[in-house]
């Protein structure tokens, strides 16, 4: 009678593990139209953002942004000015100001950006 019983809670508790499973399985299954109508939205809204960025990194733009009054006192720096090397060289740039103490109090600016 005992193994009976122990049989039959055993199967119990099986039945009951089974069917949790199921449940949490169908509640994620749920889940999923939700999640993917979300990384839809998220999707075309970076699609707008980046349409935005580009109209505003437009060079037609950028130009008239330069042609307004607040914008007045940029400048665009010459050739002359705008110093670049190699990116080995400025890797390198800590080791060689520890190794030349004497070097020059000024440095020059450097121009970073899109060429």
């Amino acid at each position: 009678m005992t193994r009976l019983l122990i049989c039959i809670f055993a199967f119990c508790l099986c039945l009951y593990a089974y069917i949790d499973k199921q449940n949490r399985v169908t509640e994620l299954r749920l889940k999923i139209p939700e999640i993917s109508k979300e990384i839809r939205a998220v999707a075309e809204e970076n699609c707008r953002m980046q349409y935005q960025i580009d109209q505003f990194e437009n060079p037609q733009h950028l130009m008239e942004l330069a042609a307004r009054p607040e914008y007045s006192h940029l400048k665009h720096p010459l050739v002359k000015e705008v110093v670049t090397m190699n990116e080995s060289v400025a890797l390198q740039l800590p080791a060689y100001e520890e190794t030349h103490a004497a070097a020059p109090t000024h440095k020059p600016t450097i121009a970073l950006g899109a060429y």
